[in-house]
C-alpha cells in the first residue's frame, strides 16, 4: 500500500518529469550564436542515485516508462533530439536546474544520474553528457540532449540526428570511433552503410511474420522485409519497414502505424 509520504514523492516527481516533457512548446537556442568549443564533456564521477526521478515506474501522457535498476551494458542507437530556451533554469526530474549550456540530457529509462557518450552516426563526433532528466516524450526520440551538446554534435540545427548511446562509467575511458568524413546528410549516409528501419513485429512463426508483412504492404509505400535471425537458439523472424529516408518520414510512417493499432514499432539503424 502507497503510504502518504510516498504520495506527495510521487506527485513531486510527476511534476518535475521531463523540463522537456511539454512538446506542445515550440523551442529554440540562444538569441546568439555561441562558441561550444571551449565547454568540455561532461566527467563520469562516482555519485548517488538521485532522490528524485527514479521510481520503479512513471506515467506520462498515458504511457508507462520502467526505470532501469542500472546502466551497465547499455547501449542502443536511435534519433537524438535536443532542448533549449524554453526550458533553461526549471527543474529537470532530478531536481537540478535546467541548463542549455551545460553538458546534459534526458533519458526516459536511464537512472538518474547516468553518464553517457553520444556518438552522432553521419559524421562521427562525440560527446559526453549527464543524464539528469527524463524524456523526450515524443515517439521515435531517443534522448534529448541539451542544445550545447547538440552543437557540439552537430544536430543544433537540423533539430534531430541518427545517435548511439553507451553508458559510461567512472574512471573508464569512452570508446573512440573513427570518424566519417564531415558533410553527410541522412540520404548520403544511406547510400553508404547507415539505414534506418521501423521494426514493427517479431515472431517465433514465419508465417505470423509473412501475414503482417501482406497486411504492411497493403498500407505502406515502403518496402516491408522479414528478417530471420537466431535467439537462444532459436528462430526469430523480424518485420522491418525501410529503409526510411529521413527522420520526418520515419515521424509520419509511425503516426500512420499508430492509426492501425502498431503503436510502438523499434526502430533500427544499421
Amino acid at each position: 500500500m502507497v503510504t502518504p509520504v510516498r504520495q506527495i514523492i510521487v506527485m513531486l516527481l510527476i511534476g518535475l518529469l521531463g523540463a522537456c516533457s511539454d512538446h506542445t512548446i515550440k523551442d529554440s537556442g540562444p538569441d546568439r550564436d555561441i562558441d561550444v568549443s571551449h565547454i568540455p564533456d561532461a566527467q563520469p564521477r562516482h555519485t548517488r542515485r538521485s532522490r528524485y526521478g527514479n521510481p520503479d515506474s512513471y506515467v506520462v501522457y498515458g504511457l508507462r516508462y520502467h526505470v532501469m535498476k542500472n546502466s551497465k551494458g547499455y547501449r542502443e542507437r536511435g534519433v537524438a533530439s535536443w532542448y533549449g530556451n524554453k526550458f533553461h533554469g526549471r527543474r529537470t526530474s532530478s531536481g537540478e536546474a535546467y541548463d542549455m549550456y551545460a553538458m546534459t540530457a534526458a533519458h526516459k529509462s536511464l537512472p538518474l544520474p547516468t553518464y553517457v557518450q553520444v556518438t552522432n552516426l553521419e559524421n562521427g563526433r562525440q560527446v559526453v553528457v549527464k543524464v539528469n532528466d527524463r524524456g523526450p516524450f515524443v515517439k521515435n526520440r531517443l534522448i534529448d540532449l541539451s542544445y550545447t551538446a547538440a552543437k557540439k554534435l552537430g544536430i543544433s540545427a537540423t533539430g534531430t540526428g541518427l545517435v548511439e548511446v553507451r553508458a559510461i562509467s567512472p574512471g573508464k575511458p569512452p570508446v573512440k570511433k573513427h570518424p566519417r568524413k564531415t558533410g553527410k546528410t541522412i540520404t548520403a549516409a544511406r547510400q553508404g552503410s547507415l539505414n534506418m528501419y521501423l521494426q514493427v513485429g517479431a515472431f517465433a512463426n514465419r508465417i505470423n511474420a509473412e501475414q503482417l508483412q501482406l497486411n504492411l504492404q497493403a498500407l505502406l509505400s515502403a518496402r516491408v522485409s522479414i528478417e530471420r535471425m537466431i535467439q537462444n537458439q532459436l528462430p526469430l523472424f523480424r518485420v522491418r519497414v525501410g529503409p526510411v529516408a529521413s527522420v520526418s518520414e520515419l515521424d509520419r510512417m509511425t503516426e500512420l502505424l499508430g492509426q492501425q493499432g502498431i503503436a510502438s514499432p523499434h526502430i533500427v539503424i544499421d
